[in-house]
C-alpha cells in the first residue's frame, strides 16, 4: 500500500539551528513518525528542515522542485529521497497539493502565504462541490492575516485549523488516519 504524503510549506529563509528550523525538524519528524511521507519545495531552510526531520525519523522525503525558476539552486535538499521537478511555481504547487492528503503550514513569508492560499481556495471549492475539503494546518503566527475584516466567513476560517504547539500538530496528524 502506497504511504500518504503531507506538504508542508514553509521559508526558504530560515537558517539552521534558530527556532523556526528546530520547529520545521520537529513538524517533519513529527509527520515521518505519524506514518506519513513528507513533501516540501524541496530546496533549503524550513523545506530542509522538515526534510530533515523527517528523514531522521525514518520517513519518505519528497522534494518538487523548480529548476527552471530557482537557476541558482543546485537541486534538492540531502535529505530528499524523491526529486520531482515541476515547471513552474504554479505546477510546483499544484502537484504537491495532488499528492497530499493534507497541507501544513510553517511561518514563511510571500511564497509560504502564496501556497496557504492555493491550498485554501483547493479546499473552499472541494467543499462546495461536495467533496472532502484538503485538510490544512497553519502555524498559529498566520492567525493576524485571518481576521474577520477581510470579510472571510467563519465557514471559510474553519477550513485552517491554526497549529499552535506540538500538541496541536498530534491531534491534526492523528485526525488524518
Amino acid at each position: 500500500m502506497p504511504v500518504a504524503v503531507i506538504s508542508v510549506f514553509g521559508s526558504s529563509r530560515t537558517v539552521p539551528e534558530s527556532p523556526a528550523w528546530r520547529q520545521a525538524e520537529a513538524w517533519g519528524g513529527a509527520i515521518a513518525r505519524a506514518g506519513f511521507a513528507l513533501a516540501s519545495g524541496g530546496y533549503g531552510g524550513s523545506m530542509e528542515a522538515a526534510s530533515r526531520g523527517a528523514r531522521r525519523a525514518g520517513g519518505l522525503v519528497v522534494g518538487v522542485t523548480a529548476p527552471d525558476l530557482f537557476k541558482s539552486r543546485s537541486g534538492a535538499n540531502s535529505h530528499v529521497d524523491l526529486e520531482l521537478p515541476a515547471p513552474t511555481l504554479t505546477g510546483r504547487i499544484e502537484r504537491m497539493l495532488e499528492m497530499s492528503r493534507a497541507v501544513l503550514a510553517l511561518p514563511g513569508g510571500l511564497g509560504t502565504l502564496t501556497e496557504i492560499m492555493v491550498a485554501w481556495n483547493l479546499a473552499y471549492i472541494q467543499r462546495l462541490r461536495g467533496q472532502r475539503p484538503l485538510p490544512i494546518g497553519v502555524d498559529a503566527a498566520w492567525k493576524p492575516l485571518l481576521r474577520p475584516h477581510l470579510q472571510l466567513s467563519e465557514r471559510e476560517l474553519e477550513l485552517l485549523t491554526l497549529i499552535a504547539d506540538e500538541d496541536d500538530l498530534e491531534r491534526f496528524l492523528a485526525g488524518l488516519r
